[in-house]
């Protein structure tokens, strides 16, 4: 499931929707992720320091796998660094290159039928395990009998079980008729306002500055400028917000209705393959961009937007090509998708792969591992978010991983990364984080970070572990741009030992969070940085020794806060 659609609180009501994470106190400057402590007084990852570091240098282009749930082809910020199919020829219905994908110019849509319809909803994993499992396992009193796959499987289908019995027991009957209630009240304040306003699409920005012609008009705007306010917010358009809200409301309502009911075949219906082939793998279409594009564009951005423009944001990566595969649909991804999506990139060319989506069960995990262990063999880095539910996936099961089932070994190119912000937005550590010791690798500026999202030349604010792992999917990207001759292998370890150890104590992601050192919920104990990622990348291609990571010692005073940009 995308780990953008989960969590902001809306205070008063008491229901949570569309970016991840609990509303966070205080503020940031835009762009706050890539500034740096000493200088700025901000977390981030000491991006001009970085580039400061390497100039002068040559760098060579790197292409980056964003699988997601679509990009916005036509956005002024990431046209420039869209990858580009060389060996197809647009718009001509041949598969030139004959990978099996026709004209697949930006990439792939895994997700898409090809009369040309896509995916937007889908159903949850558990409900889809719990219900294809139920009839071959709900008599068994015996698991010894079953034959090991059997047994696996049955495990599997009773944890499902179990969650199922707990969500159901959990879900309160009036609190969705009330959650449809508020959604169905902001659909007919948003008309209301669009009528009085003039304009189909606004900001919480706008909504707050523009004065109603009419008592109605004064009374809708109100009400629908309260969520933007309470979830801070003020970025996002109302077309996305209730985008948001919609995804959010009919997930609430599938999970109510998932015990009893069958998951629709949603995929199914529009893709029309074999799904439980994985070698039937010529299927979707070309269209990357969909009907979905808030998350993958917002990912795509913080990546590589370009640079040189003077327009919206800067991306990490200077010299980047985003490979656009579309493999997520408004609920959880399927295995096979990701598997393909995987290959796909690696067999074009890409040298880093960001997956900013995650789920609780992997029923054909083998196929993804698989496609992990052709990656890692390729020398391809995988970045992935850890998620946004505040668990500690040391124990939470967390998928994709970089434990491969067959033996418990682990992938030597997989990053997974827990979000980070800062003392003045929230804390070191996001509150709505997951966090493991052995699982989480690293953490990354994830909190109030601007970027992207559709619209062509529209910008705003989102917060997640998805937004956390393209930061550090950027950083691998702008170091192997400089640094070529770099391994995934060595491009993992750079990473993780040039990160900043933190010596404050900080608060364990979750309602009742303890205070905790960063290492005691992380494998590494420490935030991305670019500039010592640089300082290590040097030494490694000399043949030096790794040096000792940096320690940040307690502040002395808090510096003042930078202004918005």
């Amino acid at each position: 499931m995308l780990n953008v659609i989960k969590g902001l609180m809306f205070t008063a009501l008491a229901v949570s929707f569309g970016f991840s994470g609990n509303a966070q106190t205080g503020d940031v400057p835009k762009g706050w992720h890539l500034k740096d402590k000493a200088s700025d007084g901000y977390y981030g990852i000491s991006l001009d320091k970085a580039y400061e570091m390497v100039k002068g240098k040559k760098s060579q282009t790197v292409i980056v796998a964003v699988i997601d749930s679509g990009i916005d082809t036509t956005h002024e910020d990431l046209k420039p660094v869209l990858w580009r199919n060389p060996k197809e020829i647009p718009g001509n219905g041949k598969d030139d290159d004959k990978n099996g994908y026709i004209d697949d110019i930006y990439g792939w849509n895994f997700i898409g039928g090809k009369d040309g319809r896509n995916v937007k909803e889908d159903s949850y994993e558990v409900a889809r395990v719990y219900h294809r499992f139920k009839k071959q396992f709900e008599t068994v009193t015996d698991p010894s009998t079953l034959s090991k796959t059997d047994r696996e499987n049955y495990e599997m289908w009773k944890k499902a079980a179990g969650q199922m019995k707990k969500s159901a027991q959990t879900t309160n009957p009036l609190e969705l008729l009330f959650l449809r209630r508020t959604y169905e009240g902001a659909v007919k304040n948003d008309s209301i306002i669009r009528v009085d306003m003039g304009k189909d699409v606004y900001t919480g920005t706008e909504l707050d500055g523009y004065t109603p012609k009419t008592e109605t008009a004064k009374k809708a705007k109100t009400s629908f400028l309260f969520f933007f306010t309470a979830n801070n917010s003020m970025d996002m358009t109302n077309k996305d917000f209730l985008d948001e809200f919609e995804q959010y409301l009919l997930g609430e309502e599938k999970k109510a209705e998932a015990g009893d009911k069958a998951p629709k075949d949603y995929r199914g219906e529009i893709v029309k393959d074999n799904e439980a082939d994985i070698n039937d793998r010529s299927y979707g279409n070309n269209d990357v961009m969909a009907n979905t594009p808030f998350h993958g564009t917002h990912v795509a951005g913080i990546i590589g937007a370009y640079r040189k423009n003077d327009k919206g944001v800067n991306g990490v990566a200077d010299n980047v090509k985003i490979m656009a595969i579309r493999a997520v649909p408004d609920g959880d991804e399927h295995d096979k998708d990701v598997a393909l999506a995987i290959r796909y990139a690696v067999d074009n060319g890409a040298k880093i792969i960001n997956m900013s989506f995650g789920k609780g069960f992997s029923p054909e995990k083998h196929w993804v591992d698989d496609a992990v262990k052709y990656a890692e063999s390729k020398g391809v880095l995988l970045v992935h978010a850890a998620g946004n539910d505040g668990n500690n996936i040391d124990t939470a099961d967390n998928f994709p991983n970089a434990m491969y089932k067959a033996d418990g070994n682990r992938s030597s190119t997989w990053i997974t990364v827990g979000a980070s912000g800062d003392p003045q937005a929230g804390g070191i550590v996001a509150d709505f984080s997951n966090y493991g010791k052995d699982q989480v690798d690293i953490f990354a500026p994830g909190v109030r970070i601007y970027s992207t999202i559709p619209g062509g030349n529209k910008y705003g604010n989102a917060q997640g572990t998805s937004m956390a792992a393209p930061v550090v999917a950027g950083t691998a990207a702008f170091l192997l741009s400089y640094y070529p001759q770099l391994t995934g292998q060595q491009l993992k370890e750079i990473l993780e030992k040039s990160s900043v150890q933190i010596s404050d104590k900080v608060r364990t992601p979750g309602e009742k969070g303890k205070k905790v050192t960063l290492s005691e919920i992380s494998r590494t104990g420490g935030l991305i940085n670019a500039a010592e990622a640089v300082k290590l990348a040097e030494q490694m291609t000399k043949g030096g020794k790794m040096a000792a990571p940096k320690v940040v010692k307690k502040e002395e005073k808090k510096k003042k806060a930078i202004k918005s940009f």
